[in-house]
């Protein structure tokens, strides 16, 4: 269940942002927003650059400096098992087996990046790859807790960072007609005839958080922060 105030706060945050600084102090914000240690938008690939293209993260600076100068996309098993599938890459279920594995990753914890965490792999329209990493060093009962409350939440976000920050980099062209799916649509034109969210699940058989996902989903394909936009946008696009 999507957590609504703070997830629909955050999906704001991240439309708004203008350029990739302040999306990246965005993504500072809704680390804090949601109570956990650390937070990276990886871009491992696009259409129109080489590997790695955009990393953006909440971690200290003294760790990215080593990460890159040593060269730990090479080693990251995480980044190796992100770029090659398609479910979440839960750490501690993961075996780091191997002294190179292991050495990393203590590497990382003396620099606070947590003992916790998980990365969503992220596959865009035009073959583009990005990782979407959220660190915890709580508790294992508090990560156990917030990965069950807010899984969701974070598989939006990680969709949604992924392509502000594809447009606001310019590795990717923002479409004159967005691919917006049925649900999508008609939750938008029942909003522009002026139904409630309450009215539009009735109609479609379907629950009040699926209509906000729906329209979560419309802004994020049309760029647009608001619903009055999205509906303004696809009208004007004669998309409803």
């Amino acid at each position: 269940m999507l957590s609504s105030s703070r997830f629909f706060d955050c999906l704001d945050r991240i439309s708004a942002s203008p350029t990739l600084q302040e999306l990246e102090t965005t993504l500072d914000e809704v680390r804090h927003i949601y109570a956990i240690s650390h937070m990276v938008l990886h871009v491992t690939r696009s259409a129109t650059a080489a590997n790695n293209p955009l990393l953006m993260l909440t971690y200290p600076p003294e760790w990215v400096k080593q990460y890159i100068a040593r060269d730990y996309f090479s080693i990251d098993p995480v980044v190796r098992l992100g770029r090659c599938g398609f479910l979440p890459v839960e750490w501690s279920a993961s075996k780091w087996d191997s002294g190179r594995a292991c050495g990393f990753f203590k590497e990382a914890m003396a620099f606070g990046i947590g003992r916790q965490g998980v990365t969503l792999p992220v596959r865009g329209p035009q073959g583009e790859r990005s990782l979407f990493t959220v660190t915890s060093t709580h508790p294992d009962s508090y990560w156990r807790q917030f990965r069950m409350d807010s899984m969701r939440d974070l598989q939006f976000l990680a969709h949604h960072l992924h392509d502000r920050a594809m447009v606001l980099s310019g590795l990717r062209e923002i479409a004159d007609f967005p691919q917006l799916s049925r649900r999508e649509l008609q939750c938008l034109q029942m909003t522009a005839n002026g139904l409630l969210a309450k009215q539009i699940c009735a109609r479609l058989c379907i629950s009040v958080s699926a209509v906000q996902l729906y329209l979560a989903s419309a802004r994020r394909k049309l760029t647009v922060a608001t619903t009055s936009e999205a509906v303004a946008k696809a009208t004007a696009l004669e998309l409803i």
